[in-house]
Order: structure tokens, then sequence, then C-alpha cells
């Protein structure tokens, strides 16, 4: 049974880190989350004169996941984990920052100096209550360990962040199932991806427009979709989209800023340890000269 379209969803404008602008979809006026995903930003794609390109400085998460994927541009990024790297175009950082993180996101210094285009996505997933205070994990996957499909005519192309599709699995390890992938159509092409049916569906297009159930999903806007196992995507002239799904918790959200955990307490717990610098502090070695 083929998922049809619950719901469109429109994306909105907002201003975040040091002060760059987000294509946001979730959350939105009326809707905090969509189970289990809590965010889903777009960042750019934006042009940056030299000297002006802005990332995210030191900030705290608990209780939850990041997933940044980058498109164009690249980002220097370190943790008070002691994880430290770069990534560019096509790679992926997936964060579990479980009982919680420093994390730092920054403009690669060439793209800093010289200016350039930045473009790229930010989603934030939700742990169940067994897991808000996990040992905070790490993983960095360059483009080219990410597997790509293709549909038999190509004229459908698949980034496998996450999940499965066309008999090719993903490479990253994920505590609770998730589907993440990118897709990117000539006109004409479709695919269909097997989705289990517990898992909620989310397709974000973020270029052009895609066709589900014969109705037009375009640049800018999410679609919730309703019941079934598979989704069926169908691209119309430059089509690019995410496709998102994942099993819902249905536990309580306690959510402020960086934080999500399931009652206030553990959400005031989370600020007093911060503010009491339990959750570490990024190090860094000065550089002379």
């Amino acid at each position: 049974m083929e998922r049809n379209i619950d719901r469109i969803i429109t994306a909105h404008r907002q201003r975040e880190g040091a002060g760059f602008t987000v294509r946001r979809p979730v959350p939105t006026l009326g809707l905090e989350h969509l189970d289990p995903f809590l965010l889903i930003d777009e960042m750019g794609p934006i042009d940056f004169a030299p000297g002006k390109a802005l990332g995210a400085p030191d900030h705290p998460h608990r209780g939850f996941e990041t997933i940044s994927y980058i498109l164009e541009g690249a980002v220097d990024h370190e943790d008070s984990a002691g994880h430290k790297g770069r990534i560019g175009p096509g790679d992926v950082q997936w964060m579990t920052a479980g009982g919680g993180i420093i994390h730092s996101e920054e403009p690669a210094r060439e793209l800093l100096e010289k200016g350039g285009r930045v473009h790229g996505f930010q989603i934030w997933v939700n742990l169940p209550s067994r897991l808000k205070l996990t040992r905070p994990r790490y993983q960095e996957l360059s483009a080219g360990q990410i597997p790509k499909v293709q549909s038999a005519d190509g004229l459908a192309r698949g980034v496998i962040i996450a999940g499965e599709a066309l008999g090719v699995r993903a490479a990253i390890a994920t505590h609770t199932p998730i589907v993440y992938q990118d897709w990117t159509f000539d006109e004409g092409g479709e695919v269909s991806v097997d989705i289990h049916k517990e898992q909620r569906v989310l397709v974000y297009v973020f270029r052009g427009a895609v066709e589900l159930g014969g109705r037009a999903v375009t640049d800018g806007q999410l679609a919730v979709l309703g019941a079934g196992d598979s989704v069926r995507l169908r691209g119309m002239p430059s089509g690019r989209a995410l496709l998102l799904a994942g099993t819902p918790l249905r536990e309580p959200v306690a959510r402020y800023g960086p934080f999500v955990m399931n009652t206030q307490a553990e959400l005031e717990q989370a600020f007093s340890d911060f503010e009491s610098g339990r959750m570490g502090e990024i190090t860094r070695t000065a550089t002379v000269g």
C-alpha cells in the first residue's frame, strides 16, 4: 500500500547560531515536532562574502541526536568529547548527544577568508527515554563512504544516509530505525522505497518539485504522509527531496533550546549540569605565530 499525503507544511525562515538564516518546516507555529523528528533545518543555499560566513559557536546538547549533511561549503567542528574534524560536500556527521556534549560548528577557514556558498541540513532526532543519558557517540562519514543508488533508467538517484533503498543499505549505525535519503530526479524519474508501516514518513522538497500520489510538493514544502508500507516519488523537472522516516516514540517531550528530555525535572537537571560544567568543555590549544 503506497502512502499518500496527509498534510503539507511550508517552511519558514528563522535566524540561528551566530545569525545565519535557515529554512525550517519543523518546528513551526502550532507544531512542536513530528515524532521522532524534532527539527529540520535547511541552511542556505547562501553565498557569503569574504569574512562574513557564520556558524554556531560552543553550545550544549542533551537527550537527542543531530545529523549534519553538507551539500556545499565546509564546516569545522569540535566537541567536549575530543572529536574534531571537517565535513565538506556530501559528508555526514551523526552525533548522539545522549547524556550531554558541548559542540561547535564553524565555517572552514578558507570559506571564512575567501567567501563561498554554503548549503546543507541539520536534523534532530529524539532519543527514547532509556537512551536519553547514553554515552555520547560520534559518527562521521565522507561522501565516498555513503552508499549511492539509482533507478534502472538512471533518472532517479539516491544518497542512502540511513535506511535502505533498491537493495542497498546505509553504512551508518542508528540507535533506532531511521530512514534518511537524498533523492534527485530528472523529469519522469521515479522510485519506490519500502518503509515499515509503523514508521512516520516525511518528504521535504528543496529543489523543483516532486510528485507523491498524483500531488505535487514544491520547493520549501514538507509532506507528511499517511498509512502504508511504501513511498513512490516521481520527479518533476530538477526535483530534489529528502525522504525521512522513523518510528514514533510516543513519549512525553520536555524541551527547551538545546535540551530534549521527558520531564520538566530532567530538563532542569540538564540546565544545572550544563551551568555547573558537568557536560565538559571544548579544550583548544592556542596556536603561536
